[in-house]
């Protein structure tokens, strides 16, 4: 057989794909535990994301956001939420639903450092009082950046009375090294508001310990209706009752263990002792404070037209004044009849009725002495005869255990009263 040289072979060379793979027997012969697993090269340029890092809020609708928003209410709550993110910060100027609790009151003519925070407190009676926001000093100027810059409007002019401070420090008062705001300024670039309840930190009459004063009011461009409820003193429920409790007022409350014969009429004591008397002051100074509160709502109810509900109230319970949607459009069309000088919304002609007992024990065990219940209308708006049939407005004016004192106090025999306008 020819041998072959080594000079006889090809001289082309050969690919490395010809050539067999030299790992395949590896790999045929390596059991699957010992294979080195390399990592995927796309995760280094597609990574995973870090769900540590996601923003689950982002993943809300607006919706529900809005609706966390309105369940919060809160104005300073809300400043502070403003602040979170761009999201929000769009989102706060929708809220429908809108809490205003105001810190503490100045008057127009307070000024001095020395005025007391009771005198503060009682201002509607001498002059226009200013609702000012204190203690929220950085997450008010936030809310503050977030409201932008004043809107214009036909109300600015009337605007300016609420305002705290002159329009060249952007309606701000500096008091104490705390910044205050009106509600007017604070409230001013919410859009949508449906709902506003503002209220103050006390009631603005000042009664004695233990008598009970309560009053509702309902306005538009003046007075619709008031109820008044009180009370000389208030017996809470216990084992041991007094024996003989009288009443601090002197309106001729027969002690708790007298036997009386009471017929629904007023006792000759009640004229003589002062009882008429108190229950005019009551009348008279809660009318003045609801008109006062009225006078203050005229700028809010101008600028914002969304409103369907307004309550005016204060922390101690003591007052509430209501305005629903017609009542509210009622004031922005019909001019508003005002006294400058007291800063109040005149009161027409009143009818009023007057239901009293001496003692009026309440399912719940509470026993209200001297109590009384005052209802008043404007004289045009009264009609006796539709008025004895529909006393549901009087009834339903208060809330438990107060409620079912007035519905009581109607049955008992009725007194008509007339007062001229103020």
């Amino acid at each position: 057989m020819p041998s072959t040289l080594l000079s006889d072979l090809p001289t082309k060379p050969i690919s490395a794909s010809s050539l067999p793979d030299p790992s395949f027997s590896f790999f045929q012969s390596k059991p699957m535990s010992s294979l080195r697993v390399y990592p995927d090269l796309t995760s280094r340029v597609y990574p995973e994301p870090d769900h540590r890092r996601i923003d689950h809020f982002d993943r809300l609708p607006d919706s529900l956001l809005l609706l966390v928003f309105n369940k919060i209410g809160d104005v300073k709550a809300l400043g502070r939420c403003c602040v979170v993110s761009r999201r929000f910060h769009s989102l706060v100027p929708q809220v429908e639903n809108v809490v205003v609790r105001v810190d503490c009151v100045i008057s127009d003519d307070d000024s001095s450092p020395s005025a007391s925070a009771s005198d503060k407190s009682r201002a509607p009676f001498s002059s226009l009082f200013r609702l000012v926001f204190g203690g929220i000093v950085k997450p008010l100027q936030a809310l503050g950046q977030f409201l932008g810059p004043r809107r214009s409007s036909s109300s600015s002019s009337s605007a300016s009375s609420l305002a705290v401070g002159n329009e060249d420090d952007g309606g701000e008062l500096e008091q104490a090294g705390v910044t205050h705001h009106s509600p007017t300024q604070v409230l001013k670039n919410f859009n949508e508001i449906r709902f506003l309840r503002i209220e103050l930190p006390s009631g603005e009459l000042g009664i004695d310990d233990g008598v009970l004063l309560k009053w509702r009011a309902d306005f538009g461009s003046t007075l619709d209706n008031c109820v008044i409820l009180g009370a000389s003193s208030v017996i809470q429920p216990g084992p041991n009752k007094p024996n003989d409790v009288v009443s601090g007022s002197g309106d001729g409350v027969c002690p708790a263990n007298a036997v009386t014969d009471d017929n629904g009429s007023i006792p000759d004591s009640f004229y003589t002792n002062g009882g008429l008397k108190l229950r005019v002051v009551w009348t008279i100074s809660s009318l003045i404070a609801a008109s006062a509160r009225h006078y203050l709502l005229q700028p809010i109810i101008s600028e914002h037209k969304t409103l369907d509900s307004l309550v005016l109230t204060d922390a101690d319970g003591q007052g509430v004044l209501y305005m629903n949607r017609e009542q509210l459009e009622e004031l922005r069309v019909k001019p508003l009849s005002a006294s400058s000088a007291s800063k109040r919304t005149l009161v027409p002609a009143l009818n009023m009725r007057l239901w009293y007992a001496p003692q009026l024990e309440l399912p719940d065990g509470v026993v209200l002495k001297g109590a009384t219940l005052v209802a008043i209308r404007p004289s045009e708006q009264s009609n006796p005869k539709k008025e004895v049939s529909d006393l549901s407005w009087v009834s339903t004016a208060f809330e438990e255990p107060y409620g079912t004192a007035a519905k009581m106090l109607v049955k008992r025999r009725t007194y008509c009263l007339e007062m001229n306008s103020f």
